[in-house]
């Protein structure tokens, strides 16, 4: 689908009166965040819909930066997260136009982010991490192939939907703290609603080791 078919479904989908994924934050990151988030942390929400995970995050004091490429959705979510009496930094952009700051944040939320075809998931998941500060966290949840059977949300290609080599792959440079596949009722609007074929993910960034920070300033000058 290209970028312009894809932004004007988005935005039919998100205008309405409803929620399409609900107002309560996403179940696996309410039960990963209080473990793995440090307190203030400064997060960034991907592909954030409506705003019920960063608006739930800014309620447990962290500061949110968020952004989705529906402007119909980023509006409903700044309403949301006013309702709460909450701040957020929403920003209407995608994944490829989005600045990724080097280190910039103590954790990264990706939740049913699965609209990327293999090549496009590569560079995403690269630049997550280079967003990530060493240390900082991934807190990932998706489908894994198996919800084609039960066609309760997410996409219908089956080389969008995540496996456990597959998230292995893609973060094999963290130290994956949490990698479980797992079936639960979701209930999270109408577009998540039965049972589902989920997979959960929490990886940590490595730390950058003393021979790599110093074999860095070894070689800057080179590019300089």
């Amino acid at each position: 689908m290209k970028h312009l078919e894809a932004k004007k479904m988005w935005d039919d989908r998100f205008n309405s009166e409803d929620f399409l994924f609900g107002t309560e934050a996403n179940t696996f990151l309410q039960e990963m965040a209080p473990k793995h988030l440090k307190e203030n942390a400064r997060i960034l929400c991907i592909a954030d819909g409506e705003g019920r995970n960063s608006t739930w995050l800014a309620q447990q004091n962290h500061q949110v930066d968020a952004f989705d490429f529906s402007d119909i959705a980023i509006e409903k979510a700044k309403n949301f997260a006013r309702s709460k009496n909450v701040e957020v930094n929403y920003v209407v952009s995608d994944c490829e136009s989005i600045n990724w700051e080097v280190g910039d944040y103590d954790a990264i939320i990706a939740i049913f982010i699965q609209f990327s075809n293999p090549k496009e998931r590569s560079r995403l998941f690269k630049d997550m991490l280079l967003a990530l500060k060493p240390g900082g966290v991934l807190i990932l949840q998706g489908y894994t192939p198996k919800q084609l059977e039960y066609k309760t949300g997410g996409p219908s290609q089956i080389e969008n939907l995540y496996t456990e080599r597959m998230i292995n792959i893609l973060l094999k440079n963290t130290k994956i703290e949490v990698l479980k596949s797992y079936e639960a009722e979701l209930s999270e609007g109408k577009a998540h609603s039965g049972t589902s074929a989920l997979i959960g993910v929490v990886a940590i960034k490595k730390p950058v080791s003393i021979w790599q920070f110093a074999l860095s300033a070894i070689m800057m000058p080179m590019f300089s």
